[in-house]
């Protein structure tokens, strides 16, 4: 199910990025929700495990289109705070998501009631979708649905090929695939090192692991505030700098408090990575690659979920918990080398 979702997302994720020119980005979300509508439902009445992992390979598919195409329009749309809140509530959504599930197996219901829940949800997203397609080409998205100014050339009649040829694409994309490996890696493994490597009780360790997520959330909602003033530029700056400090002290040797301060830290720093990385992404790439630029880093992202957890994992499996600190700052100080790199010399907006 993981390798089919994580196959699908991957593929829509980085084709949307390229097919927004072609659908528009309020027909491309109507039409991935109504996919993720009908994959859960599919879900809700499996018969067996072959159909579920078929459905999963449908949800990634239509998963990876949502994300690129909403991220791709915000990053013309929205400013920092309003992108670091649209982050938020992606948080919020993880929360809620088993919240669900909980509600109906504690109502005695079938597990297939909590997917049949979150189908609804996504059909009636999919009808508001649909009946706002002329508001989102309105609103002036930095896709191609908005009317290119003079002399400049739209996105969809700039060559796949010169987009590819951008290192700062190739980079900003990398970028993502660390960022990820670092949320998902602190937030997965850090409860295996506060109990087994500092000593805390698994309740005491599961409430610092849930403080990481909320502050993560807060994180978000403060800080974009905070770049609407200072600009994203110097946030985001800020912010890298942040994870490589919080990851240098849930890696020294210490009590356990000294790593839950670098939990704490590193999901605060990490809040506006991920909005303010994507909103500046055609300062790195020039406003007609934009797009497509967005659709990569999105499926870099998602590979970066499944192969930065796993990498840890393995490292911890072949030496001690201790690994985990090390390995968050070899890829905060990869991830702050990545973006060095692909801002040292800013595209103009085309």
């Amino acid at each position: 199910m993981l390798a089919a979702s994580t196959v699908g997302y991957l593929t829509s994720s980085v084709i949307a990025g390229f097919s927004i020119a072609r659908l528009g980005v309020g027909r491309l979300l109507a039409l991935s929700t109504v996919l993720a509508s009908v994959s859960l439902t599919g879900w809700a009445f499996a018969p067996g495990l072959l159909p579920v992992a078929g459905c999963a390979l449908a949800l990634g598919l239509g998963s990876g289109a949502i994300d690129s195409g909403l991220n791709a329009y915000a990053a013309g749309a929205f400013g920092p705070r309003h992108m670091n809140w649209m982050h938020a509530f992606f948080g919020l959504g993880v929360a809620v998501g088993p919240l669900i599930m909980t509600a109906a197996l504690g109502a005695g219901l079938s597990w297939r009631w909590g997917y049949g829940l979150v189908a609804a949800g996504q059909l009636a997203l999919a009808v508001a979708f649909a009946s706002t397609v002329r508001a989102w080409r309105d609103r002036g998205a930095a896709g191609p649905s908005t009317a290119p100014a003079s002399g400049q050339v739209p996105p969809a009649a700039v060559p796949v090929a010169e987009t590819l040829r951008l290192p700062a694409v190739w980079l900003g994309a990398l970028a993502f695939l660390l960022y990820v490996g670092v949320e998902f890696g602190a937030g997965l493994w850090a409860f295996l090192l506060l109990t087994e490597g500092r000593g805390l009780t698994a309740a005491v360790a599961g409430i610092c692991v849930s403080g990481y997520w909320t502050s993560l959330f807060l994180g978000r909602v403060v800080q974009g505030m905070v770049a609407e003033r200072l600009g994203s530029a110097l946030v985001l700056r800020g912010s890298l700098v942040g994870l490589v400090v919080g990851a240098v002290l849930i890696a020294l040797p210490g009590p356990a408090w000294l790593a839950v301060t670098g939990l704490a830290v590193v999901g605060f720093a990490a809040a506006p990575v991920f909005p303010l990385l994507t909103l500046t992404t055609a300062d790195r790439v020039g406003a007609r690659h934009a797009d497509r630029a967005i659709g990569m880093q999105i499926g870099l992202a998602g590979l970066g979920g499944a192969i930065g957890p796993t990498v840890i994992g393995v490292l911890i499996a072949r030496t001690s918990v201790e690994a985990l600190g090390p390995a968050l700052v070899a890829l905060t100080l990869g991830l702050l080398a990545l973006h060095a790199a692909a801002t040292r010399r800013p595209v103009r907006p085309a």
